[in-house]
């Protein structure tokens, strides 16, 4: 999140919590502060898993899909999406110990 949302964000927050702000607006708002899910392409993939230092069956357990999906988003015939790209953003930008 940037700066400017993450301030806008606590903004609200301290809104609601004074009673300033329902908590429909509030919801609102958190929607709109959560980070876009990036488009990950094999390259990138392949590099976000080496970084982590695992292998492909591995790094497939751990964002609970099969090896051979791994294996078919680093050779570009498929593209994560849904929950599995959300996780490798969650990888890419805060390292591998945060789902550990």
């Amino acid at each position: 999140m940037s700066d400017i949302l993450e301030m806008a964000h606590d903004m609200a927050q301290d809104l609601h919590a004074v009673g300033a702000m329902d908590e429909i607006t509030l919801r609102e708002i958190d929607r709109l502060c959560l980070p876009e899910t990036p488009a990950f392409n094999a390259a990138r993939i392949r590099e976000i898993r080496a970084r982590s230092r695992m292998s492909q069956a591995v790094f497939a357990r751990l964002l609970n899909v099969g090896t051979t999906t791994v294996a078919q988003w680093e050779q570009g015939k498929k593209k994560p999406g849904g929950a599995s790209a959300r996780l490798l953003d969650v990888i890419e930008r805060k390292g591998i110990a945060a789902l550990l």
